[in-house]
């Protein structure tokens, strides 16, 4: 008798039980938890020998067509032969499987070594790389994904912050005046700022380097609408005006698939306060996650939001000094 999926609670009898529905195969009984901050992953192996990798999405973080937007990217940078993992074919036809308010993808296994940057021709490459799946990403628009913008996905994650509860009231009154004067001071900068589909969290814990085969790139979940330099500034060792021969290296790379929009350099450091607030957002929302609370006890305490605040302030204030850099002509010490 088969189970009924439940995501906080995937068994090896569940999760093998679904998987074998989905792809129409059975499975042996090998499976293998993997390292995943916010979904459920493991490998799992058919009857014939193949390793799978069944990726179990949180609920309520994508809706199914947001998921499918990520697919179809993947899709649109395979057939333009773009090294990605593509999920599987299941055995309806489709590439997601959903049971009750569980969904799942599979993909076939694929490893590789973390890639590592050792001369000019490795940034170049990425650059290559970043530019090719930019052309893939600007083909077509996202129906249900984040919109990269300070007045829309940061306002928005700001929102849940505060009116969910998140920030203790000690600290929040500071931290809505603080964000609110950022969020003032870096929105103009955005306008006419070209939004394409992107990775979105591209930076080289994403990138596997398969011998004999190259560079290739993992873990669409997190794409969105967004400006290209997002994909850009997550690559590099240090803040943007410390960073010059790195962007002048991967923007070299990708000049040679695609023109890159020069001005929207000076977003980096906006678009780096925009992550923080992301990702406070992003471990807000699996707060109450056993296996969180447990790695991060400390999270959401005053001593907690103190530091965060120390370090949005900092932020704010290299946002002014890279601001104020450009205005003058001299972002790159110039």
């Amino acid at each position: 008798m088969k189970t009924n999926p439940d995501f906080a609670h995937l068994t090896p009898e569940v999760l093998l039980d679904m998987v074998e529905e989905a792809l129409g195969t059975p499975m042996t009984g090998l499976t293998i938890p993997l390292p995943s901050y916010i979904n459920r992953v493991y490998e799992l192996q058919t009857r014939s020998g193949e390793r799978v990798i069944a990726k179990f999405y949180r609920p309520g973080r994508w809706s199914r067509t947001a998921i499918e937007d990520e697919h179809r990217f993947l899709a649109d940078c395979e057939a333009m032969e773009i090294p990605v993992v593509c999920p599987l074919k299941l055995s309806d036809g489709g590439t997601l499987w959903s049971t009750g308010t569980t969904s799942l993808a599979l993909f076939p296994k694929k490893a590789g070594r973390v890639f590592e940057l050792n001369a000019d021709e490795d940034w170049v490459r990425l650059g290559r790389l970043v530019g090719r799946i930019h052309v893939a990403g600007s083909r077509d628009t996202c129906r249900d994904r984040v919109t990269l913008h300070p007045n829309r996905s940061t306002r928005d994650d700001l929102d849940f912050l505060v009116r969910g509860g998140f920030v203790t009231p000690e600290h929040r009154a500071a931290f809505e005046d603080l964000t609110s004067r950022i969020v003032e001071r870096i929105s103009g900068l955005f306008t006419g700022a070209e939004l394409i589909r992107i990775h979105g969290d591209f930076h080289r814990g994403n990138l596997l380097d398969r011998p004999g085969e190259g560079l290739m790139v993992i873990d669409f979940d997190d794409m969105m609408s967004g400006p290209p330099v997002h994909d850009i500034w997550l690559l590099l060792p240090d803040h943007a005006r410390r960073s010059r021969r790195e962007i002048d290296l991967i923007l070299e790379g990708y000049g040679q698939f695609r023109e890159f929009d020069y001005p929207s350099l000076k977003l980096i450091e906006c678009l780096r306060f925009m992550r923080i607030v992301y990702y406070l957002a992003w471990c807000a929302r699996q707060a109450d996650d056993y296996d969180f609370r447990t790695n991060h006890p400390d999270w959401g305490s005053d001593l907690f939001w103190q530091r965060e605040l120390l370090d949005l302030t900092h932020q704010f204030q290299v946002i002014m000094e890279h601001t104020v850099a450009w205005e003058e002509g001299r972002f790159f010490g110039e």
